[in-house]
């Protein structure tokens, strides 16, 4: 009895120990048959989980496409820079006597605020966050070597830099509202164009970073039998602008000067290539450092700014009655006034200059003369088709964002025929200088354009080109050449407003212009001597102009000087100097004295490397030439700028002749020669502020290093002027 009772009691507790197990492997089951089926394990994909463990990816950097000038110098490029960051998590130092987390954060802010620019209280908050790592915002950010080296030696606990690369313009304010500038995402970390060519070539500067995936064991070393997995990076497409660097300098320092002398509110300037429309410099002040974004208008001025361009529209109504047959130079009229309805139209000098010729009005830019033209002798609405077939009812189309209408006033009889001398309607610089190429280019106006091509950074291969394009032919190649002639006798002629244009060695053809501004509080317009749009619109050499310069300064502080003191200052320096670097020949005979300077300005450099330093050094001097000896050696193992490069007298030729150099005192250095010093130095080069070198972040005698980042800051040199005098106020 008790042998059948235990045997129950066995076969209970087997028969539970069964239905134990047998739920036990159930569960094993359902969970194997859940895992195989999802794929998953406590909300882990364990295929992830896997290549987690087992597999390594790393990122292949893409760099974004570079913005370049004409002849492949660069504008805008991706450089090599530090990001700060501090470690604050207490255990990850294993050795207490050599700490690799921050251990004192009084100290630590107390030593970065000057550096970083912040105040210590700001860092004192960064550092008192309870993470592991922080980093400091945009202080902290695009750090260069210099400072890195800088930060180093302070021997910081808990301070290191993870490498990372920022968007650089080594000239710095140069071409800024065309170029624009691009920045980095704070959330994705991708640099992204933000304003101007920057953005709109977003599609085609924007780089992909690639990767390589491979296999590896607990320990991360690579497996042999690895199959590695490899994505190459995309890099960005390099572009090509019209855009010369040279001149764009010369624009910009001589804009500068003016700045500096007479504190415009605005500078607006283009040169243009009036044969094919290409772009070669584009600059507006105010302006903007790319580098640092002290930007206070976003508007690219030369395709966004309408105004009432004064007698600079003159050049287009007399083309249009020249090439109606209308135009008589030495039939006369009475200058002084002239009655339009019930408005009166006014010579700028009142009273006029009595009965003068048409080709006299042109000289002393008489509004009554071209009023008559408009009015009597074309006829306003033959003078419309004319607007309308120079361009200026529509835009360019130029290759640039944000391109404004103009603004045609052309209801009542006297904005009519006002418009036909530059005021009651307005228009955009750009419409002024694509019309100009009509004049200087045989008739033929010509689109402006900024993009000259766009390439394959990997293949070289060209995926875009721009090429000339003829927009209209507004008038005759006759018309052309008589209107050219006139206009060149406003420059050279005894009554000519233009006499501050003169370019000893060139006929200059142009027109002045002086409008007036509307009171932006009531009717009318502002009055006084300062509160006037002055201008010039000139093409240059006369016979076969190969540029085309317009120049516009706004409300200058004139303190009695005429207006065009400022508009020649940047003018005449610039078509000049890029006349002789083009290597345009003058069309003018010289005097003997300025026949040899001439030709000393127009030397081609020999290439001097291999060449003994004694006897490169002589061949420079020779030719007029300022050579700067960059190390110790008796060979020139490297020269800047390259053989055959079109020179002007006195510029610096650097000559290395050892791979170990030592900075040079930079003082009275101009900001393109120091430039000139960062391209043979290779080291990136920073400009503050306008005109020459007062200040250098690297001593004297400081041996150069490639990764080194030089700051310039630059201070105005106070020369004494004497402009020539103009009475012009039209």
């Amino acid at each position: 009895m008790k042998l059948t009772h235990k045997n129950i009691n066995m076969n209970r507790g087997a028969a539970l120990l069964a239905l134990i197990f047998g739920l036990l492997f159930l569960v094993i089951f359902v969970r194997f048959f859940y895992i195989q089926s999802t794929g998953t394990a406590h909300g882990q994909a364990l295929a992830a989980r896997a290549e987690e463990l087992y597999e390594s990816q790393r990122t292949i950097e893409a760099s974004r496409g570079s913005i370049l000038d004409r002849k492949g110098e660069v504008i805008a490029e991706d450089k090599s820079s530090y990001k700060l960051v501090a470690i604050l998590d207490d255990q990850i130092t294993t050795d207490p006597d050599n700490p690799e987390h921050v251990v004192d954060v009084e100290e630590t802010a107390q030593k970065l605020a000057p550096l970083l620019n912040m105040e210590e209280n700001e860092i004192v908050e960064v550092l008192s966050k309870d993470l592991y790592q922080v980093e400091f915002g945009s202080a902290g950010r695009d750090i260069s070597h210099t400072l890195k080296e800088e930060i180093t030696k302070l021997e910081l606990p808990g301070i290191t830099f993870i490498r990372d690369t920022q968007r650089f313009y080594p000239n710095g304010i140069f071409a800024s509202h065309l170029i624009g500038y691009a920045q980095k995402q704070e959330a994705t970390g991708e640099t992204v164009g933000m304003m101007g060519l920057e953005k709109t070539l977003e599609k085609y500067l924007h780089e992909e970073d690639g990767y390589i995936k491979f296999e590896k064991d607990r320990y991360n070393w690579k497996l042999p039998t690895s199959d590695d997995e490899i994505v190459a990076p995309k890099n960005g497409q390099d572009v090509y602008l019209t855009i010369d660097q040279k001149i764009q300098t010369f624009l910009e320092d001589s804009m500068n000067q003016v700045v500096e002398e007479y504190s415009p509110e605005k500078i607006v300037a283009v040169v243009a290539d009036p044969k094919t429309g290409k772009i070669l410099a584009m600059a507006q002040r105010p302006s903007f450092d790319p580098n640092k974004r002290n930007i206070t208008s976003y508007y690219n001025d030369v395709i966004s700014y309408p105004f009432e361009p004064g007698s600079t529209m003159k050049i287009f109504t007399l083309a249009a009655a020249i090439e109606e047959g209308v135009y008589n130079g030495n039939a006369t009229f009475q200058s002084g006034s002239y009655a339009v309805g019930p408005s009166v139209v006014r010579d700028h000098k009142r009273g006029g200059w009595g009965t003068i010729s048409f080709n006299e009005g042109v000289q002393r830019s008489s509004n009554v003369g071209f009023s008559i033209l408009a009015k009597d002798l074309l006829g306003t609405d033959r003078m419309y088709q004319y607007l309308n077939k120079f361009g200026f009812t529509k835009k360019t189309n130029i290759d640039l964002p944000n391109e404004a209408e103009s603004k045609i006033n052309y209801n009542y009889e006297i904005d009519k025929v006002s418009t036909a001398f530059g005021q009651a309607s307005a228009f955009t610089p750009i419409q002024l200088v694509q019309a100009a190429t009509a004049i200087a280019n045989n008739g033929k106006m010509m689109k402006p354009y900024v993009i000259d091509k766009i390439v394959d950074k990997d293949s070289n291969e060209v995926v875009k080109e721009n090429n000339s394009k003829v927009v209209s032919q507004p008038i005759t190649e006759k018309t052309a050449k008589a209107t050219l002639d006139i206009l060149e006798t406003v420059v050279s002629s005894e009554n000519g407003t233009g006499k501050p244009y003169s370019i000893e060695g060139y006929q200059v053809a142009g027109k002045t212009g002086t409008a007036q501004m509307p009171n932006p509080n009531g009717r009318g317009y502002l009055s006084g001597n300062d509160n006037h749009i002055f201008s010039f619109l000139g093409m240059a050499p006369k016979d076969n102009p190969e540029l085309i310069v317009y120049v516009a300064v706004q409300k200058p502080k004139l303190e009695g000087q005429a207006g065009s003191v400022p508009v020649s200052m940047i003018f005449n320096t610039v078509m000049k100097n890029s006349l002789q670097y083009l290597q345009i020949e003058p069309t003018e005979e010289l005097e003997p004295e300025t026949q040899t300077k001439t030709s000393s300005e127009d030397t081609v450099l020999p290439d001097l490397v291999d060449a003994k330093f004694a006897d490169a050094n002589n061949q420079l001097k020779k030719l007029g030439l300022t050579p700067i000896i960059l190390g110790n050696g008796q060979k020139v193992i490297a020269q800047y700028p390259e053989g055959d490069t079109s020179m002007m007298l006195n510029e610096k030729v650097f000559l290395k002749l050892s791979e170990e150099v030592k900075m040079p005192d930079l003082t009275g250095w101009s900001k393109r020669d120091v430039m000139k010093l960062g391209n043979i130095m290779n080291i990136s080069v920073n400009a503050e502020g306008s005109g020459f070198v007062i200040k250098q972040s690297i001593k004297k005698d400081s041996v150069l290093k490639k990764s080194d980042v030089l700051t310039i800051t630059l201070g105005t040199e106070n020369d004494e002027k004497q402009p020539e005098e103009s009475n012009e106020q039209e």
